[in-house]
Formats: C-alpha cells, sequence, structure tokens
C-alpha cells in the first residue's frame, strides 16, 4: 500500500478542513503541539495558494475557540454539535467556489 499514488492535487478543486482543533482538547490528544504544528504549515500553505479553509469548532461553548497556535481569524468558523463537518453551512460555504 506505500507504493500507491494517489495523484496530483488540483488547487481549484482542493479545500483546507481544519476540524475541531480547539483549546478543550489540548490536554486529552497526544502530541498536540506537533498536531497544531502540523495544522499551522497546512493552513499557511492552503493561505498562500488561495485555496479555500473551512474551520469547524465542536461545541464553542464546551470545548472553547479553535487554539491560539492556529490564526483563523481572516476565515469563517463554523460552530457545531454533529460529529461530521458536512453541516450545511459549510455546504453553502463551498458552493461559492468554482470546482466545487
Amino acid at each position: 500500500m506505500s507504493g500507491r499514488k494517489l495523484g496530483k492535487i488540483a488547487v481549484q478543486s482542493s479545500a483546507f478542513f481544519l476540524c475541531d482543533m480547539q483549546e478543550g482538547f489540548r490536554k486529552t490528544i497526544s502530541y498536540y503541539p506537533a498536531v497544531i504544528e502540523v495544522a499551522r504549515r497546512v493552513l499557511a500553505a492552503s493561505e498562500h495558494l488561495n485555496m479555500p479553509v473551512v474551520v469547524t469548532e465542536q461545541y464553542p461553548k464546551g470545548l472553547g475557540p479553535t487554539v491560539s497556535e492556529l490564526n483563523v481569524k481572516h476565515h469563517k468558523v463554523f460552530p457545531k454539535t454533529k460529529f461530521t463537518m458536512a453541516i450545511p453551512e459549510v455546504e453553502e460555504h463551498l458552493s461559492k467556489y468554482p470546482g466545487w
């Protein structure tokens, strides 16, 4: 399986989904600082490539906001209470982009 090729990623039909990177998970997820650092890099690359960025927060009243290390102030943040990111508001947001 490791030799499998995924093909090329087309920026015009790709998006970065930043799912529930919240303060409430900081103490419970192993290697959270490393996970945050990778997410920060991918977020920066997505912004540089002008890709759509979708940020969700699972029950922000209880779990808090997106961690401060990830600057998402220029992106719409979608609060949710379902396990999936595919909520109607996200689908509507993505429909505004060509290729989606």
